[in-house]
């Protein structure tokens, strides 16, 4: 394919990702961003074994694993009994695979220092509103009246917020989830919990709360973890009117090792209250415009998927790109390459999520008693771990990556 003039909306983790591997194959790209200066949102999350295959085919590996830390099991126990109910080990495949706890921040700061170093186009202040293709060009209309392009492929790597996608053919229903999470970012001191673990504990569906170690931002600050707490999203003005020291010790009462983290946050704005839905793009492209991430697809985080899955859609483009001769050509590709990766991980996390939000007493039960006992016997143990991994199936089947390439390197290994 010739080289293309291309437009990605948004200057998040997929669309920085997107425009490396574009411009490593001779396109020409314009980030557009609506804020004044480009910024992560949110508070920490897994990089899976896929999205670090993705990052390592960006020569990104080294400072990705520098900032973030190692995860080898994801550890839950019920509160009343102090039943471990979760124990999901990723050794359990083969290949040392693992996960990376990081700082949302981390991802963000290694790929927009890459993107700066290398002089990547970014346009912010920008709020883009529609796509208008006229013949074989693409405007982009952005807000205050003005047009932007021409291009020859728009990207939307918007968020699950997306304008674009909610405004073209193809748009998805979303259900929004009635479970979310506060969320804050805290310093870790050692021996706290298992640095090796997300470590979570459960009061049947409707309480979860969780410590998920992330690493250093930076070399010069200290080891943090995310703590979060899940609750209804509907119940959260009345959770902050009761007070904030009624908030921390009903963790405490559930998990009074807390403390050293509860004691960090004297302020409702430390923590941030994440909203979920629950939707996917069945055809993920309309004419010319593409889109990838959580515009194309978003869930609950209960499996730990949604950035690894932004970063394997645009590998997946970027290779579809490579590979045809003509844009639609390319676009029919990429959706058939991350089909059924995207609607199977989809599934599972709507099927999953009412046993760990949820309030249903009768879920709870189940995976307190049936779920992690059944979940000792072979297979079980390889298949939970392909799950949480992202490697049930294959994602780079077809998408230009293959995982057993990535599994025959050295992968850096975290300090």
């Amino acid at each position: 394919m010739k080289p293309l003039k291309i437009a990605i909306v948004g200057a998040g983790p997929a669309g920085l990702t997107a425009s490396l591997f574009l411009t490593r194959a001779g396109h020409t790209t314009d980030i557009i961003e609506r804020f004044d200066s480009p910024a992560p949102v949110g508070s920490a999350l897994m990089l899976q074994p896929t999205g670090l295959t993705v990052l390592e085919s960006l020569g990104l590996g080294p400072a990705i694993h520098a900032a973030g830390n190692r995860i080898d099991r994801l550890f839950g126990t019920e509160t009343t009994r102090g039943r471990i109910v979760l124990d999901v080990r990723y050794n359990a495949l083969p290949g040392g695979r693992y996960g990376l706890g990081v700082h949302r921040a981390a991802l963000f700061d290694t790929l927009y220092d890459e993107v700066s170093a290398r002089r990547h186009p970014i346009h912010t202040g920008q709020c883009v509103i529609g796509v208008m293709e006229e013949g074989s060009e693409s405007y982009l209309s952005v807000e205050g009246g003005e047009r932007l392009g021409p291009y020859d492929l728009v990207i939307d790597a918007s968020g699950a917020r997306s304008e674009l996608v909610a405004a073209s053919p193809v748009a998805p229903h979303a259900r929004n989830l009635v479970y979310g999470a506060f969320w804050a970012t805290l310093d870790c001191p050692d021996g706290l919990v298992d640095q090796a673990a997300l470590t979570q504990r459960y009061d049947k569906a409707s309480v979860m709360i969780g410590v998920l170690p992330i690493g250093s931002r930076r070399p010069d600050l200290p080891k943090q973890a995310a703590l979060f707490w899940s609750l209804k999203v509907a119940d959260a003005d009345e959770v902050r009117r009761r007070g904030l020291e009624r908030w921390k010790q009903t963790i405490r009462s559930y998990w009074p090792e807390c403390e050293p983290l509860l004691e960090q946050i004297t302020d409702w704005d430390q923590l941030t209250l994440a909203r979920y839905a629950h939707r996917t793009v069945m055809t993920p492209y309309s004419g010319r415009t593409v889109f990838v991430g959580d515009a194309a697809h978003s869930t609950s985080p209960q499996l730990g998927q949604g950035a690894n899955m932004a970063l394997l859609d645009v590998a997946a483009l970027a290779h579809a790109l490579a590979g045809h001769e003509t844009i639609e050509a390319a676009l029919a590709a990429y959706a058939k390459a991350r089909r059924m990766h995207v609607r199977l991980f989809q599934l599972l996390s709507a099927a999953f999520t009412p046993f760990y939000q949820s309030d249903s007493a009768a879920l709870a039960w189940i995976r307190d008693r049936l779920v992690a006992t059944i979940a000792k016997v072979p297979p079980a143990p390889q298949i939970l771990a392909g799950i949480v991994s992202g490697t049930l199936i294959d994602p780079f089947r077809g998408a230009g990556l293959r995982e057993c390439d990535w599994l025959r390197r050295a992968v850096p290994q975290p300090s």
